[in-house]
């Protein structure tokens, strides 16, 4: 099988990228070498962002209802090419078919939230707010925009391109060097939808390229989504050199069992969001806080139920979880592991060195399960894959002040009948998104998403209307008119 080389795509062509340094992409079920991305050179990134500049005064131009034109033309491209899509995010990134199509299925949502831009572009108006004087905004891009999305979601955060462009802005995409080809692909379909050239620009590489197009004169702003230590520095960059930028970092998000919690309804909900992509998502739930009058129960359950689950390659029927991305991620996680036993953990379900039927040079790892304590590595740092913490605890309180003093402030959760018990820990968890018997509590496309504290870099959220507001600036005018009389 030829390996496929990957080119860039910017100013209307695709380019071959003159580096001799290049990423091997590999199925992570079968660690066969399925394309090279290469680390495009610093002449390359001047070429993207030359292209997207070139190209943002006449898309500036082109009239709102145009634009949305061109967005719907896509959501119909990427909606026929859905089955394409998720094979191509499943051999790549190796999540389930159905996982793969449930990516699929958001991404098409966020586009068609921006298929409302002639809407959400509507400036505000104020007749006499002084003697003959009136005052209103409009909404402005501003310009070059570089997204750079994470591995686990290929397809659906790499779309948040479509906001930035509906507002009239031109952009870099960078995607991860992990998983390239699903945004390849939707470039590709972009490409017919009739998008100006220097409209979207894509330029492959690792993270010195993101550092030069972040810090790049002719770069307005950055949206970045990835762990929160890159997050920092992405932002800090950014600030640095004058851009907004908008960083949203990792999570280690935390699940309340409140003793009325009716487990035989909700631990399906549980195990799906504790090991659905593989553990790979921002969403995931990582501690489990269990109050301690029904923790010996939940414990078998769960474990029990996690032990069910069937490892396998993506595209195989009866599989229900694939393997992590890449070798690199799957070492660190044994490490994670065994660094946790050797300070006190304790495991109680151990999903190493899994023998998985067909597929011995896969990057599997079961579902692991440590009992651990608030002050443990493994309990304080994201772990991205398949490793999860439980601890008992004796009430509400308890569990809220672990929250809080958690470093990270993503997403917490509470599973419990009590309408009372529901309604304080939504006010006092200080995270950005609460679930209630909702273990992956993901906004909606036309509802914005991002946490506190180290989980977020920036003052507004990605997604929805605060898309709109980050990609756009409001000019306000002040005017008067001498009447002749």
């Amino acid at each position: 099988m030829q390996v496929k080389i990957l080119n860039n795509y910017f100013g209307g062509e695709w380019v071959e990228s003159k580096t001799d340094d290049f990423f091997e992409i590999r199925n992570p079920a079968t660690d066969e070498l399925i394309a090279k991305c290469p680390h495009s050179t610093s002449e390359e990134v001047e070429l993207a962002v030359g292209a997207a500049l070139e190209g943002f005064w006449d898309w500036r131009l082109t009239i709102p209802t145009r634009r949305a034109e061109c967005m719907y033309k896509l959501r119909q491209k990427l909606a026929d090419s859905f089955d394409e899509l998720a094979k191509i995010i499943v051999c790549e990134h190796g999540k389930t078919l159905q996982e793969a199509e449930g990516e699929l299925v958001r991404a098409l949502q966020y586009v068609e939230h921006a298929c409302g831009i002639p809407e959400l572009m509507k400036g505000d108006y104020s007749e006499d707010v002084g003697t003959r004087v009136d005052e209103y905004y409009i909404r402005e891009p501003l310009g070059v925009f570089v997204i750079i999305p994470p591995f686990n979601f290929p397809a659906m955060i790499a779309l948040y391109f479509v906001w930035a462009i509906a507002c009239g802005n031109t952009v870099v995409v960078k995607p991860s060097e992990l998983c390239p080809m699903t945004m390849l692909r939707i470039t590709e379909l972009a490409e017919e939808s009739g998008f100006p050239k220097g409209v979207l620009n894509v330029l492959n590489g690792g993270g010195e390229v993101g550092h030069q197009l972040v810090t790049h004169p002719d770069v307005a702003g950055v949206s970045f989504v990835g762990s929160s230590k890159v997050a920092e520095k992405v932002f800090r960059a950014a600030a640095a050199h004058g851009k907004r930028a908008q960083c949203q970092g990792g999570a280690k998000n935390h699940a309340l069992l409140m003793k009325d919690a009716r487990l035989d309804k909700v631990l399906a909900n549980i195990l799906s969001s504790c090991f659905g992509n593989t553990g790979q998502r921002c969403f995931a739930l990582s501690n489990l806080l269990v109050h301690e009058e029904i923790y010996g129960e939940f414990k078998e359950m769960f474990t029990k139920a996690a032990q069910e689950i069937r490892l396998g390659f993506g595209m195989d029927e009866g599989v229900t979880m694939g393997p992590v991305v890449s070798k690199a991620s799957l070492e660190a996680l044994l490490a994670y592991v065994e660094g946790a036993i050797e300070r006190g953990a304790r495991l109680i379900l151990d999903g190493r060195n899994p023998k998985v039927q067909g597929y011995p040079d896969g990057h599997f790892m079961g579902p692991t399960v440590l009992e651990a304590e608030p002050h443990m590595t493994v309990f304080r740092e994201e772990v991205f894959g398949p490793v999860r913490c439980l601890k008992p605890v004796k009430d509400m309180e308890e569990a809220i002040e672990i929250i809080n003093r958690h470093p990270f402030g993503h997403t917490a959760v509470i599973y419990t009948e009590n309408g009372g018990h529901a309604r304080e820990f939504i006010r006092e968890a200080n995270v950005g998104q609460v679930g209630v018997n909702v273990g992956t509590p993901a906004p909606i496309a036309f509802y914005p998403v991002g946490g506190r504290k180290i989980s977020f870099y920036g003052s507004l959220r990605g997604r929805a209307n605060d898309a709109v507001d980050f990609y756009t600036d409001k000019k306000v005018i002040v005017s008067r008119w001498h009447s002749e009389s």
